[in-house]
């Protein structure tokens, strides 16, 4: 995996060194600081570069990002040296360290996705003109290919901002992508009908008789030995 850049430009300084919390999320960073003995504010790191990266976010009408000036700010907030927070921020793959769009596509290539057909996902998106590591000319989205993300069960899936949608093939996450285009918020979870979050398709398909009522089997497995 290519190591993570970040820009560092006059520009960039100039937008936004003068970074500073709203009221709501100094209310936040104070709430979360409070969870911790005093001398262990390391410990906010993660969570104060995401509300960090978030208020990018609204500021921009983006999933938001961490210039170098904010990660400064971070650093300064929690009495840390900057390569603390920096080191943090390069590390996890929830914090942007570039620009990025309204909806950040992140799609799971890992085998279990692509065993799952998660190249029909890329190609979806490719047709609504994404590129990976790429923002569209619109600003609406940003392809990233990332590694699992936990969803192996409901394999291929991808997530975009907070939400993860799963059982997807080419026409289910052209749905996706085309309510979000429109304003629209998709149900997150898995795109199956009628299934709920990652039980077998179709029902279950051991221990059937724990459905309805607590039944005991060792009788049976004692018979079957």
């Amino acid at each position: 995996m290519a190591a993570k850049t970040i820009p560092d430009t006059p520009e960039i300084r100039e937008r936004w060194s003068g970074f500073a919390w709203t009221p709501d999320n100094a209310a936040k960073a104070k709430e979360v600081l409070g969870r911790y003995p005093e001398g262990r504010q390391q410990s906010c790191t993660i969570p104060f570069l995401d509300i960090a990266q978030r208020q990018v976010g609204a500021e921009t009408q983006t999933q938001g990002w961490l210039p170098v000036p904010v990660i400064e700010f971070v650093a300064r907030e929690l009495g840390l040296p900057y390569v603390r927070v920096l080191e943090v921020a390069t590390f996890y793959t929830m914090f942007n360290l570039q620009p990025v769009g309204k909806y950040h596509v992140q799609v799971c290539g890992t085998t279990p996705c692509w065993l799952r057909g998660s190249d029909e996902v890329f190609r979806a998106c490719k047709s609504k003109g994404m590129k990976k590591g790429h923002t569209t000319e619109d600003g609406l989205w940003t392809l990233t290919e990332v590694e699992c993300m936990g969803n192996c069960a409901t394999a291929p899936m991808v997530q975009i901002n907070d939400d993860n949608y799963e059982d997807l093939d080419y026409e289910r996450t052209i749905a996706v992508l085309d309510a979000l285009a429109d304003g629209k918020q998709p149900k997150p979870g898995t795109q199956e009908p009628g299934r709920q979050t990652s039980e077998p398709v179709g029902g279950p398909t051991t221990l059937t008789a724990m459905v309805d009522e607590n039944h005991d089997y060792r009788g049976e497995w004692e018979t079957a030995s």
